[in-house]
């Protein structure tokens, strides 16, 4: 049949009965039937806590969470589901990676981002950089939106220990060089971290063959359940790390004195682990999975290069960024609107985009913007609702 983003709406309650255009997939993704389900099902039907029961509830609430590390582990090609670390979400990933990374730190190590990581990537590491006296700097962006790579020694030096940087943008939809970015981070002896929030959902991963140390992305923009992210880490760093939060579940033994802590991954997952959201997001990546990563993105290209045709034609409307690889997401604004009223008249249409800055502040200011517009697609977006967005547009410029 081919894909079709009009039969995969169908998949998805929310659109049901309804002309809404969503168009902030960067942000959210709405979920498909057979997600809510899934949740339903594992409250209703094997609602037990996890690795501590020994009765057949409480067996087969663990299988069931246990078999979706499985399919998150096969989703981005890691060695072993034993790298899968289940956490609350992308930012509590990167979280955990600042803690436990940075007690090595002192005054002299530099930890290295880049200007166009969201708020997530950049506070963790300023928080760092604070407590342990390193140093934090940021590789500069280019006129295309596209990291300046053309004098690395001024940025991977053999000082640098941590690098942090996002796999794409989640305000220009860069795609960024994150194999090339690792082989430059471990030539100066530094761990590689990827902020893959933007592009786990959206194109396929496969964290062994990218030279990365560590992944992080989260459910909730992949089709999955909020609340839930996966941190992946490669298995003879993460068994070296200190554990993140102390608890229960994380520990091995335990006296009034001291305890010693549980094996990969566990050590890492204190307290009662978001089990239920954990089976969502394994039941959305069997909906991924169903459609098939490959067609998604190459879907998303098509709708991208669609609606970059369509905007460049309308007038006093500047696109920031024109990176040479990228994906479904589209900054703009348009000349004498400010974004957030054409948020609001485009809701009246009943179409949804995000406006502000995007929580990425250092970004907006590189381009001497404090507000703009973004659109974002996924796999139930098509032509009609970019169409549908233009006339929108047109509308209510000229309403003003």
């Amino acid at each position: 049949m081919g894909f079709s983003a009009k039969n995969i709406k169908k998949d998805f309650p929310i659109f049901h009965n309804s002309d809404l255009i969503y168009l902030d997939n960067a942000s959210t993704t709405q979920k498909p039937q057979t997600v809510l389900d899934s949740i339903h099902s594992m409250y209703s039907e094997t609602n037990a806590n996890v690795h501590r029961a020994l009765y057949t509830l409480g067996s087969l609430a663990t299988e069931r969470f246990e078999n979706a590390r499985m399919k998150v582990s096969s989703f981005i090609g890691a060695n072993s589901e034993k790298e899968i670390i289940f956490t609350s979400g992308t930012t509590e990933s990167i979280n955990l990676l600042a803690h436990t990374l940075s007690r090595n730190l002192k005054p002299g190590d530099e930890i290295l981002v880049s200007e166009m990581e969201h708020h997530s990537n950049l506070v963790p590491w300023q928080l760092a950089a604070n407590r342990t006296g390193a140093t934090l700097s940021y590789i500069p962006i280019t006129e295309k939106g596209e990291l300046d790579l053309s004098e690395p020694d001024l940025y991977f030096k053999p000082s640098t220990k941590i690098v942090s940087i996002s796999h794409v943008s989640n305000v220009l939809g860069t795609v960024n060089p994150i194999k090339k970015l690792s082989e430059m981070a471990h030539e100066m002896g530094a761990v590689f971290i990827a902020d893959g929030a933007q592009c786990a959902p959206h194109q396929v991963v496969n964290v062994s063959d990218s030279g990365c140390d560590f992944y992080t992305f989260s459910g909730h923009k992949m089709l999955g359940p909020t609340g839930i992210g996966v941190l992946w880490g490669k298995l003879e760093i993460l068994e070296s790390m200190e554990p993140f939060m102390g608890g229960g579940e994380m520990i091995e033994n335990v006296t009034m004195g001291s305890s010693t802590w549980n094996e990969v991954p566990y050590k890492f997952e204190a307290g009662t682990p978001n089990f239920v959201q954990a089976v969502g997001l394994g039941t959305a990546i069997d909906y991924l999975n169903s459609i098939g990563m490959n067609e998604i993105s190459e879907h998303e290209d098509k709708l991208t290069a669609y609606a970059l045709n369509k905007l460049n034609k309308l007038d006093d409307l500047q696109i920031f960024g024109s990176p040479t690889d990228r994906t479904g997401v589209i900054s703009f604004n348009v000349k004498g609107i400010h974004p957030h009223d054409l948020a609001q008249f485009l809701n009246e249409d009943n179409i949804a985009i995000r406006v502000g800055h995007h929580c990425a502040q250092p970004l907006l200011a590189s381009l001497n913007e404090t507000s703009i517009g973004r659109l974002s697609f996924y796999l139930y977006n098509d032509e009609s609702d970019i169409d549908k967005f233009c006339d929108s547009v047109i509308k209510t410029k000229d309403y003003f």
